[in-house]
């Protein structure tokens, strides 16, 4: 192949990691992004690689069955959704076919055994966080003279790039986001206050994030500003206020985010409660849980108890296990398996044997989320479960040989019966995976949203574990991610 040579008749066969279409050129694949499964397009090659090319899609010559009308107007130039053109049904089957597809890859497991993926049955608007770029667009006139600035865009960028589309609605965020948008885009027009623009590296408003607890009601804004204040802040909140309690919700906080560098990074590290609480309060399978602006949480609320439910079954808890939960962001799991365990020792006593029951203890290396975790217990009246700030591969060698406290007295090592590991991307820290298998647990309990790096992991712990099951679980309907649950468990 060469660069601008035109393939004609190329069938669209699979779907890669970041949403392009993949098809074959006399053996070798070729990229093709706004293509699908099922489609036969012509394309013009872009980019030339040793083992594929990219091509930039000119015709699609046929249709794949499971194409469907795309239902919102910016499908294509918004990067936020991959599978807006086709159904629902045929989304989930390359969701699965992807899981299945690099744990036969990449972990050498022949036949792994994959359970259905478990979809919504409702993906429309389900993401409790929603994270909008602000940016300048055209020209805005003030007393005869355009402010440099100019009038703000609210919106996603288009997909690889920082361009900017602006938009008015998006079936992935609740509408009180999107209402929200509008409204900080109201003010800032009516108020003159500058938008940040990326080349001259100048503006105020840099992003806008908006968290929404879906159970009880409470919302956060946070605006991301290139400077100390925002200039008419009362009024705004009032307009936040005001929007927020018509779309049948209540705005709890307002936090203002310091962020003056000038590279991409979306916030900075200070925060300011401009209104409001500094957190707000989400509640998840009976358990309350406190938000606060830098936190993690699980961005699509009912899909999260269908993940943390197939967690406690693989966890198979008796009530009497130690659990570690590592990567525990702000506790969410960890307190679940320490309630789980809480009612099973009630259930069997009648009353709290604290003496039988089971303790959990997370590891975590941001440390306002292990604050979180931490106030959470309290929150929820779980004493049985403790949660430690550092780096997961450096602190379970304290937690299971002993440590010295922070008043000299030494604490006793701990050896777990279940592990339960919830990783970034990346997935595990290869000196955390041969730690946890050196304590030997009877059941490890893996959460991976990237099937490439749980199937790396899974090799590894393949020394002295059995993947017995994987779940997949759609977490992002609509987007070409996919969030899976795995048991493995000591090799016979």
């Amino acid at each position: 192949m060469e660069k601008e040579q035109i393939l004609t008749e190329i069938q669209i066969e699979d779907i890669s990691q970041s949403g392009e279409g993949i098809g074959r050129y006399q053996g070798m694949a070729v990229f093709i992004p706004g293509a699908m499964p099922g489609d036969i397009v012509s394309a013009e090659i872009v980019k030339q690689k040793k083992s594929y090319a990219i091509g930039r899609l000119i015709e699609i010559t046929a249709l794949s069955p499971d194409r469907i009308p795309a239902d919102c107007e910016y499908f294509g130039s918004c990067g936020g959704c991959t599978f807006r053109s086709i159904s629902y049904e045929a989304e989930l089957a390359l969701k699965e076919k992807q899981v299945r597809n690099k744990l036969m890859r990449l972990s050498g497991i022949k036949e792994p055994n994959l359970k259905p993926i478990i979809g919504m049955k409702e993906p429309l608007r389900y993401r409790n966080k929603a994270q909008f770029p602000v940016r300048a667009g055209r020209p805005l006139e003030k007393d005869g003279r355009d402010i440099a600035c100019g009038t703000p865009y609210i919106g996603f960028y288009a997909r690889s790039s920082h361009e900017l589309t602006d938009i008015d609605d998006c079936l992935l965020q609740n509408r009180v986001a999107v209402t929200l948008a509008e409204v900080l885009k109201q003010f800032m027009r009516e108020m003159y206050i500058t938008a940040w623009d990326e080349k001259r590296k100048q503006g105020l408003l840099r992003h806008l994030i908006v968290k929404t607890a879906e159970s009880t009601g409470e919302v956060m804004v946070i605006l991301v500003i290139n400077g100390k204040e925002i200039p008419h802040v009362q009024k705004l909140v009032e307009m936040l206020d005001d929007a927020a309690y018509e779309a049948g919700y209540s705005l709890e906080s307002v936090i203002l985010n310091i962020n003056q560098e000038k590279t991409s990074c979306i916030t900075g590290e200070k925060y300011i409660t401009i209104a409001g609480k500094e957190t707000i309060f989400s509640e998840c399978m009976g358990l309350k849980f406190e938000i606060s602006p830098a936190a993690f949480y699980q961005i699509n609320t009912v899909q999260t108890e269908v993940l943390y439910g197939k967690v406690m079954e693989y966890a198979a808890l008796s009530g009497s296990e130690t659990v570690f939960d590592l990567y525990c962001g702000i506790g969410t799991i960890g307190l679940i398996a320490a309630d789980q365990m809480r009612e099973k020792i009630r259930r069997k006593c009648g009353f709290d044997d604290y003496e039988n029951m089971g303790r959990v203890y997370g590891i975590e290396a941001v440390k306002g989320a292990v604050i979180d975790a931490n106030r959470n217990a309290v929150i929820n009246h779980l004493v049985n479960a403790e949660f430690i700030y550092g780096k997961a591969e450096e602190k379970i060698g304290e937690l299971l040989n002993g440590y010295t406290d922070r008043d000299g007295f030494f604490v006793r090592g701990k050896k777990p019966d279940i592990v339960i590991i919830d990783p970034p991307r990346s997935g595990c820290d290869s000196r955390l995976l041969t730690a946890v298998m050196k304590a030997m647990p009877q059941r490890i309990v893996y959460v991976s949203c990237d099937p490439a790096t749980l199937a790396r992991d899974a090799k590894l712990l393949g020394e002295h574990y059995e993947l017995v099951e994987t779940t997949p679980v759609d977490m992002f309907p609509r987007c070409n991610n996919i969030e899976t649950v795995s048991l493995f468990m000591q090799h016979r």
